[in-house]
């Protein structure tokens, strides 16, 4: 049981929904806090795209085969010098850290999140990486489920608009571009989000002792400062 698993220093936790600036949050926090990043939400991304290798299609994934999917694979955090980002995602011996940040796989990786197996056979190993200590995790249900006894837990929110206009930037910046228009990313945020939110297994939601941070007229500095501050007032040896 993850419960048996001893935290070794601080951690720090950081959920909520996609677009809020999450995962730069995160990254520029473990810079200034020297701490090592987790990104829980790729572990679910990268099931989710090895399910839609397997399927080969969106609809077609079954909790069946997610659960097996999850059970199978052999996943990886590496840091390769010279590549962008550096910060790498492995599944089963594979770069997947490009292909896993697609719409398709979002959407993927929503609906297998919901899975009790997958999210089962997850958690011990997201514990056991962020027991290390001096680690930041970010998802969806880190402050509420996989570190309840988190140090400091963020809760980061923007509003649905904000959060398109984010990821309409971010994947118009790719060769292909975004491949969707912004209506359609749009609704697909906001299917996740409700999928997220209404799944009977680990839901997104704010922990009762998380700080609340609404991102949507911040600027990252802001974030990153007000994060900062709150973290240095908790963790007294930082």
């Amino acid at each position: 049981m993850s419960t048996v698993i001893k935290k070794q220093g601080p951690v720090i936790a950081i959920d909520g929904p996609a677009g809020t600036g999450k995962s730069s949050a995160t990254l520029a926090l473990c810079h200034r806090l020297g701490f090592t990043h987790i990104d829980t939400g790729a572990l679910y991304r990268a099931i989710g795209y090895l399910c839609l290798e397997r399927a080969g299609g969106l609809e077609i994934i079954t909790p069946e085969l997610a659960e097996s999917v999850a059970h199978d694979a052999h996943l990886e955090f590496h840091r390769v010098e010279g590549l962008t980002p550096p910060n790498r995602v492995f599944a089963n011996g594979t770069d997947v850290t490009v292909h896993i940040r697609t719409p398709e796989v979002s959407m993927a990786s929503s609906r297998v999140s919901a899975v009790p197996g997958v999210r089962a056979a997850l958690l011990g190993f997201q514990r056991r990486l962020g027991c290390a200590g001096r680690t930041v995790l970010e998802g969806r249900d880190i402050g509420t489920v996989i570190f309840p006894d988190a140090d400091v837990k963020f809760f980061l929110t923007a509003s649905l608009e904000k959060r398109a206009d984010r990821r309409w930037a971010e994947l118009s910046r790719k060769p292909e571009g975004p491949g969707i228009s912004f209506e359609e990313l749009k609704g697909q945020i906001a299917a996740r989000d409700q999928g997220d939110s209404d799944r009977k297994i680990a839901p997104m939601r704010k922990a009762e002792d998380a700080i609340e941070i609404d991102t949507s007229e911040l600027t990252l500095d802001q974030v990153i400062d007000q994060m900062e501050k709150e973290v240095r007032l908790r963790i007294s040896d930082q």
